[in-house]
């Protein structure tokens, strides 16, 4: 198992590993990402993940920028890469910005809410 030293790193970026964001191309974001931050020589200051499913099937693709807590949605490559700029510069991705998550959980940032997709099993009747 391979481990990271992540001291000093300023973002952490999940890339949602689900088979709603695999669908929609989330392994290729996870590639540009990571080819992104190579190129701008931040493999030190920003790392990538993938995940498992975040639940947010309904704004897929997702990717989480912590430790801010940004949720970004309905995300590709391109944004991908406009993303770990952006980041660099310490500015969030306006654009795809979904939800924020601090102290008070779980925000929504647009018009949307803050639904998503269930997983498992449906809540009984009563």
């Amino acid at each position: 198992m391979t481990t990271w030293n992540l001291e000093g790193t300023k973002c952490h970026l999940l890339v949602c590993g689900g088979s709603s964001c695999k669908k929609r191309r989330g392994e290729d974001i996870l590639e540009t990402i990571e080819e992104e931050i190579e190129k701008q020589g931040a493999e030190a200051l920003i790392h990538p993940t993938q995940t498992r499913c975040m639940g947010r099937c309904g704004d897929a693709p997702v990717v989480i920028a912590y430790p801010e807590g940004v949720w970004y949605g309905e995300m590709s490559p391109k944004l991908g890469k406009t993303l770990v700029r952006k980041t660099l510069l310490g500015e969030p991705l306006e654009e795809n910005r979904m939800y924020t998550y601090g102290e008070e959980g779980m925000k929504a940032s647009t018009e949307r809410g803050t639904k998503g997709k269930r997983k498992g099993k449906k809540a009984a009747k009563v």
